[in-house]
């Protein structure tokens, strides 16, 4: 199977000597301006700072945050229920750990099998996305110093709410609500999508599906909750994306396919 243009780009050839930093700069900027670039990176960042600014600076977080609490009669009361709690939070966190340990073992035993060696590389891009996308978004839940909505004298709570770039009272504690973690935990198989874009490419549009689908029920189920905004969900996505593409970059561009997908047609 040949591979879509942007798996395979052209390297610099080390034959010829080495490339002055001048030209290696201006190739960068080239390839950070490619269609590639554009699609995976620009749009996207776009996308995310426009949310932002509608969610956080127009105050549509709240718009619809009310609404949800009202809705469940200005209590949050699926912070403790089955489906939200127990199902999608607890099981589904535990779900998506097992994910990733039966995944660890995939790999390891594509790595002692002379014939699984070919996939060992991908599935090692698969596993590190995935961890480091979880640990950057809970990085940044513990530097934000952000409530929950639950936490909010608007809903129920006892704090005032102070946004991402207003300085808070020492005395109302540490804050770890932004971004979303539990979200961060299925929005973090958004990997799949690079995952089979280097491996099998006609279903990297599934492996996205799927990352967004468990992203989006983890994220509507805390925001049910009174866990989190539609803000926290949308940085924990763009977290995410940013970690898996920048790992991409470093671990399977301009890898070759394994053999097993060459020799179809």
């Amino acid at each position: 199977m040949q591979l879509p243009p942007f798996v395979l780009l052209p390297q610099p050839s080390s034959a010829i000597g080495p490339v002055p930093s001048g030209v290696r700069y201006r190739d960068g900027l080239r390839r950070l301006a490619s269609s590639y670039y554009i699609r995976h990176l620009w749009m996207p960042v776009a996308a995310w700072v426009a949310l932002t600014a509608v969610l956080m600076g127009l105050h549509w977080d709240f718009w619809l945050a009310d609404r949800v609490y009202a809705m469940e009669g200005h209590a949050w009361t699926l912070q403790s229920g089955y489906l939200t709690q127990d199902l999608i939070h607890a099981a589904g966190r535990q779900a998506s750990k097992d994910a990733w340990f039966v995944l660890l073992l995939i790999a390891i035993g594509s790595a002692l099998v002379p014939a699984g060696r070919q996939w060992f590389r991908p599935l090692t891009y698969l596993l590190v996305a995935t961890l480091l996308s979880t640990a950057v978004v809970g990085a940044l839940k513990r530097w934000t110093n952000m409530d929950c909505p639950w936490d909010l004298l608007r809903y129920g709570g006892h704090h005032l709410y102070y946004g991402l770039f207003t300085a808070r009272p020492a005395a109302l504690g540490h804050g770890q609500c932004f971004p979303a973690g539990h979200a961060g935990a299925g929005y973090a198989w958004i990997a799949l999508y690079f995952f089979f874009a280097a491996t099998r490419p006609r279903w990297r549009g599934w492996g996205l599906g799927l990352g967004l689908a468990v992203g989006l029920v983890f994220g509507i189920a805390q925001q049910l909750r009174g866990a989190h905004f539609l803000s926290h969900d949308l940085w924990s996505l763009m977290t995410c994306w940013l970690v898996a593409l920048a790992l991409y970059r470093l671990m399977l561009w301009n890898r070759p396919a394994p053999a097993i997908l060459r020799s179809r047609p």
